[in-house]
C-alpha cells in the first residue's frame, strides 16, 4: 500500500509514543512549580505550560535530540520538554541549526525536519481540504510550516539554479578583473611615458 508523506507524521508520533509507553513515560509532561521571583535567580524560567508529549512537534524535536546524541529517547525527553516549553515549535528551527552547528539551514536544500519538505504546517488541514483560495498563496498564507516557512525543498533544481547563477558571476568578475588589468596597463604606460619624457 503506498504511502504518503502525511502517513509519516503519524507514524512518527504513534513510533514515539509507543516508546513512551512501553518506558512508562507519560504523554503530558506536568508543568514546573512556580519559579520563586528572587532577583538573585534572574534565570528562573516564568514559564508555567505542560508539555503534550503526543504532538507532532515534541515527537520531531525528540527524535532529533535522539538521533543526534546517538541515544535512546529516554535519555532526551527533558531536554525536548524544556525545548518546546521555552520556544514551541519555533524551537525546531533553533535546534535544528544548533545541530548543524549554529549554521543557518536553509530549507530549499534541507529537508525541513518537521513537514518534511511539503512546506505547511503538517498540524492543520490542507488547503484543498478547507478550500483556500489560489490567490492566498501568495499572500502570507496561514499554513505555512512554522520552520521552514514554506520554501521549497527541491534542491537538484535549486542546485542547478544557484550553479548558473554562481556561474554568471564568475564571468562577471573574470570581466570586470580584465577590465582593470587593461586600466593599469594604460595608467603604467601614460606614467612611463610621463616619467621618460621628463
Amino acid at each position: 500500500m503506498p504511502t504518503t508523506v502525511f502517513d509519516q507524521f503519524t507514524r512518527r508520533t504513534a513510533d514515539v509514543t509507543a516508546q513512551l509507553a512501553i518506558l512508562g513515560i507519560p504523554l503530558t509532561a506536568p508543568a514546573p512549580p512556580p519559579a520563586d521571583p528572587t532577583p538573585a535567580d534572574p534565570w528562573a524560567s516564568s514559564y508555567a505550560a505542560s508539555v503534550d508529549r503526543s504532538s507532532l512537534a515534541w515527537c520531531t524535536a525528540v527524535t532529533m535530540l535522539a538521533d543526534h546524541h546517538h541515544t535512546s529517547i529516554d535519555r532526551q525527553v527533558l531536554a525536548a520538554d524544556a525545548l518546546l516549553r521555552e520556544l514551541g515549535v519555533r524551537g525546531l528551527a533553533t535546534l535544528h541549526s544548533d545541530l548543524h552547528n549554529g549554521a543557518p539551514i536553509d530549507y530549499r536544500f534541507t529537508r525541513c525536519p518537521y513537514c518534511s519538505g511539503i512546506g505547511e504546517d503538517p498540524t492543520q488541514p490542507t488547503c484543498e481540504e478547507v478550500g483556500c483560495a489560489s490567490w492566498l498563496e501568495l499572500a502570507g498564507h496561514d499554513h505555512l510550516c512554522p520552520l521552514c516557512h514554506g520554501d521549497d525543498y527541491q534542491p537538484q533544481w535549486f542546485a542547478e539554479e544557484q550553479m548558473t547563477e554562481l556561474e554568471e558571476l564568475l564571468a562577471d568578475a573574470i570581466e570586470e578583473r580584465e577590465e582593470r588589468v587593461l586600466l593599469r596597463y594604460r595608467i603604467r604606460a601614460l606614467l612611463y611615458r610621463r616619467t621618460v619624457r621628463s
